[in-house]
């Protein structure tokens, strides 16, 4: 009877460790509201989960249009909601922590102005409560935005901006840089420390609303798994930040992984990732091939998700 008992409570522990070991699944995001368009990417959500925000393109990326989805009686709306949207390369919004902006990057002209830009700026919408419309579109400024090309621009709680650039003074080829918000305005930005950007290519990162950690997609460094991958650091005591790791290859893969975002309420990161399931294989008939051609996971951007707890990133 002892010995029954230890074999089972051995087994016990041994199901438990396992599971305990066993990595989270990466999963397609809403594919029942995101089916429907073939490349989609970058994904911002509002903290009770009733509005959320990604971009949809072309497949070259000719045309690039942000999409706003509203939730409602259990079932999901989508609209347009920025004019000359098509016009314009519209891309990676995200929603401020209060819901009450949303910031993305752009090539659409100044105000009474026709002539569309070669280079990206940082723009915005803001609106009084989630309930009411969204103002036109605002650009950020030229404390922020320059000559060159300014992407991905999430902000924190205290509205501290973070973004891409590839200005030249950078460290590499893209460099992820923070303008601190000075009560009306956003101070000079600086490129991060070497613990985040290196001299390949850092871009798309998600800050937290504390500022006390970040998730960022790194290109062309000696870590790295695939195309782009997905990389976390946290904000040291004395402000600096740890020196960046690689998410691994529980949510990276051998393809372009990016544009990172986190629902707190359901511990969940969301992520893009052009990422592929289609494998060669010999075809009898020509329907066989045209249905392998259908799956979702066919090398066009998708967004993910997977489990993930932010304050594990913090113990």
């Amino acid at each position: 009877m002892q010995y029954n008992l230890l074999s089972i409570f051995c087994f016990l522990f041994f199901i438990m460790n396992l599971s305990a070991q066993t990595p989270e699944p990466v999963d397609l995001a809403f594919p029942e509201l995101l089916s429907e368009f073939q490349n989609i990417r970058d994904f911002s959500m509002a903290s009770d989960g009733t509005e959320l925000f990604f971009t949809a393109q072309s497949h070259l990326g000719e045309l690039s249009i942000i999409v706003q989805a509203i939730k409602k009686n259990s079932s999901w709306e989508t609209k347009l909601f920025l004019p000359h949207s098509g016009k314009y390369k519209d891309l990676e919004p995200f929603l401020s922590p209060d819901g009450l902006k949303l910031y993305f990057a752009s090539n659409r002209p100044f105000k009474n102005e026709s002539e569309i830009k070669t280079d990206f700026d940082i723009w915005y919408l803001e609106r009084k409560s989630q309930d009411d419309k969204w103002s036109d579109p605002i650009n950020i400024g030229t404390s922020v935005n320059t000559e060159f090309h300014e992407f991905y621009p999430p902000v924190a709680a205290n509205e501290n901006l973070y973004f891409t650039s590839d200005r030249p003074e950078g460290k590499g080829k893209d460099d992820i840089y923070k303008s601190e918000w000075n009560s009306n305005s956003y101070k000079t930005p600086i490129s991060l420390s070497d613990s985040i950007n290196s001299e390949g290519y850092e871009f798309n990162a998600y800050i937290s609303p504390k500022e006390d950690f970040l998730i960022f997609s790194g290109y062309d460094r000696e870590d790295g798994l695939g195309s782009g991958d997905l990389y976390k650091s946290t904000r040291l005591k004395d402000g600096n930040w740890k020196l960046s790791q690689n998410l691994g290859t529980t949510i990276n893969s051998d393809k372009m992984d990016y544009c990172p975002f986190i629902d707190y309420t359901t511990n969940t990161l969301y992520f893009t990732s052009k990422r592929s399931g289609i494998m060669a294989k010999e075809f009898l008939i020509l329907e066989d091939f045209k249905t392998a051609l259908k799956i979702s996971e066919n090398g066009q951007s998708k967004i993910y998700k997977v489990n993930f707890n932010p304050n594990q990133l913090l113990n």
